[in-house]
């Protein structure tokens, strides 16, 4: 009955999404997903900015979180011209916002892990060069508890051994259009602390971007407390990515990353 109950639940979301159609202005508040908290998520997040929910945003993640401090979610919005930001929120989390991503010179797309407190939308946002939110989302469904709980390496102390080491790699990506593509995966040791667990206070990477040889950023990345403990992100680039890339940021306290990607 439960693996019913989830399927039932996907389901519904997916046949109110596919009804909301490909661009529709967000002129009565009418959400795909029926989220009471939508409205004010609008709000926040878009003031009086134009707002349509749209399929070209497409948001991948599990039908049900096993993990709920490690929820797997991909955003692409690859279809879309001109955009200049991408935002992903999360409608039931006690933090929504999880990161904020501008691709300079890297494709509309982004890969990452999260913590989800209960089940809920995640929701993506892409901004185009005229102003507009292009919205899109996937429902996932939880058993619950991923932002208020510690991590692994809080918990074993390991986490002040590695903090702040960081490393990446160069891939052959999926052809883009018939173009060859790079896919980039980097990963940072940090606990990412909530702080929503008694005694622990906020304490997480806030700042990431990706330098080429000559030190020209090639995206750049805002991350919030809901990012996964020792977060892993993938990027996708149009054609081949030379090495020799750095990884550069700061968490919440100062501290520094810098890491050297071939």
């Amino acid at each position: 009955m439960v693996g019913r109950r989830h399927a039932l639940i996907r389901l519904a979301g997916t046949a109110a999404w596919v009804a909301a159609g490909p661009a529709r202005a967000d002129a009565t508040g009418g959400d795909p997903f029926g989220s009471l908290q939508w409205p004010g998520l609008k709000r926040e997040f878009f003031g009086s900015a134009r707002v349509v929910f749209d399929e070209r945003v497409v948001v991948r993640g599990p039908a049900f979180a096993e993990d709920p401090m490690n929820v797997p979610i991909s955003v692409s919005a690859t279809g879309l011209p001109d955009i200049e930001t991408l935002v992903v929120f999360v409608d039931r989390n006690p933090i929504r916002k999880v990161l904020e991503f501008q691709p300079v010179a890297a494709l509309a797309s982004v890969g990452f892990r999260f913590k989800l407190e209960q089940a809920s939308p995640v929701r993506a946002a892409a901004r185009t060069k005229d102003g507009v939110w292009h919205v899109g989302g996937t429902l996932v469904d939880s058993s619950g508890g991923g932002c208020t709980v510690s991590g692994a390496t809080r918990k074993d102390g390991s986490w002040s051994q590695t903090l702040g080491q960081a490393r990446g790699k160069l891939f052959a990506g999926s052809p883009v259009g018939g173009e060859a593509a790079s896919r980039l995966r980097v990963m940072v040791m940090h606990p990412m602390d909530t702080g929503l667990v008694g005694g622990i206070p906020a304490f997480y990477v806030n700042k990431l971007a990706v330098r080429d040889a000559q030190g020209r950023e090639l995206l750049r990345l805002a991350t919030y407390e809901p990012v996964s403990e020792n977060p892993v992100f993938s990027f996708d680039f149009p054609g081949r990515v030379a090495g020799g890339l750095r990884l550069v940021g700061t968490d919440n306290n100062g501290n520094r990353i810098d890491s050297r990607i071939e």
